[in-house]
């Protein structure tokens, strides 16, 4: 499989993924406060490089993927590379928000399974107390039966794609570098697509 073929298929995954959990908001009526950016911001964050696989081609089709290597290697910040700062009571947003890893579209509207099998919505502190009400119909319905995207379905399929990639977990950080390397690698020696793709 060629790496623009992985690529569209992370795309292609994570825009289903993109549409469930808009259902799943709607429905539940739950959603990230704005400017919050505290899940961002934290520093033990793990993810693949498969996730990162189109961000990083993207960022190879600009021009920009020796630069962001670059950086990563001189400096690795604590937290994502990919947060950016917005202002003194803004934490910060996602500097490629298009481009953000399945962690990122999970966390807040997909849920996981206890060791009895059920599921339990994985979201953050500050949606659970700011709109608890919110959260605990969404909860009820989710053992109900209303559909929710499920971490371990989303893992899998992403897995699916490219398990060699996939099955690296590591610090987000590690896994934005290791993505820039894989295709700066692959086009080493190939020539550069010549794709009507959107630059994000």
């Amino acid at each position: 499989m060629t790496l623009d073929q992985k690529v569209r298929l992370v795309e292609a995954l994570f825009d289903q993924l993109e549409r469930e959990t808009q259902q799943f908001q709607d429905k539940s009526g739950l959603g990230c406060v704005s400017g919050c950016g505290k899940c961002c911001s934290y520093p033990n964050i793990d993810a693949s490089p498969l996730e990162f696989l189109p961000w990083a081609f993207q960022l190879f089709l600009s021009g920009k993927a020796e630069d962001a290597l670059a950086t990563l290697q001189e400096n690795t910040p604590k937290t994502c590379f990919l947060l950016t700062p917005v202002s003194i009571l803004s934490k910060g947003h996602c500097g490629s928000y298009k481009h953000r890893g399945l962690i990122c579209r999970l966390f807040g509207y997909a849920a996981s399974r206890d060791k009895h099998g059920n599921l339990r919505l994985a979201t953050c502190k500050t949606i659970k107390e700011e709109q608890a009400d919110s959260y605990r119909i969404a909860s009820e319905a989710i053992s109900k039966g209303t559909y929710v995207p499920v971490f371990t379905d989303y893992y899998m399929q992403l897995n699916q794609i490219d398990y060699q990639m996939e099955s690296k977990i590591m610090p987000i950080n590690k896994a934005l570098k290791m993505a820039l390397e894989e295709v700066l690698q692959y086009y080493t020696y190939r020539p550069v697509p010549t794709l009507d793709r959107q630059i994000g």
